[in-house]
């Protein structure tokens, strides 16, 4: 009867656990690979900047923010680029240098992507963060809402130094939203009501 009350204690924890993540809702991921421009400007362990998607309700904010410590910053044409369900929905929060969105580019090494933030000429026009929004289905996972293009990237950015565009190194997207530990909070669960039935 321990084991039980044990296990089932353990299982409404993982849950818990599981249920919270999914509550805060954001994924980030690094803009670590550069194109053949820039591919040589990163110090081991360093990035060019970060992508953040946090979803709050059917509203998901995506924000480039980059590195500025490491000297990068966003510039130009496809300043910041990414796939997504439902470009037309874009909306902006920050960007000082902001010109429009627009659809269907192609970034440098990356592949076409469906919606870019296309900034003000050249590198006289450097920012450091990019911010908007989309619209995205109710129930959607920050982790689900940036979609792999063609050439396997979900995002991209133009890079101020030496004009070279930098995305998210191959591979390097693995979104868990807690699943592993619901399923481990089930199956302890499952244990659990499956020992007291054997006991008996």
């Amino acid at each position: 009867m321990k084991l039980l009350k044990y296990a089932t204690l353990i299982g409404a924890v993982c849950a818990a656990f599981a249920m919270q993540s999914a509550k805060a809702d954001t994924f980030t991921s690094s803009l670590d690979f550069g194109n053949d421009a820039i591919a040589g400007f990163l110090q081991p362990g360093e990035q060019f900047g970060t992508v953040t998607v946090d979803v709050t309700g059917t509203v998901a904010t995506i924000t480039f923010t980059a590195n500025t410590a490491g000297g990068f910053e966003f510039i130009d044409t496809s300043a910041a680029a990414v796939n997504v369900a439902n470009p037309g929905s874009a909306a902006l929060v920050t960007d000082t240098e902001f010109k429009e969105f627009s659809s269907k580019n192609a970034v440098n090494g990356f592949g076409s992507f469906n919606l870019t933030v296309n900034n003000n000429d050249g590198s006289g026009s450097p920012v450091d963060t990019i911010s908007f929004t989309v619209d995205v289905a109710s129930g959607t996972s920050a982790a689900d809402v940036l979609l792999l293009n063609a050439s396997g990237f979900d995002a991209a950015a133009h890079i101020s130094v030496n004009g070279g565009f930098a995305g998210e190194a191959p591979g390097g997207r693995v979104p868990d939203s807690g699943t592993t530990a619901m399923l481990l909070g089930t199956a302890l669960a499952g244990l659990g009501f499956v020992r007291r039935y054997l006991k008996h």
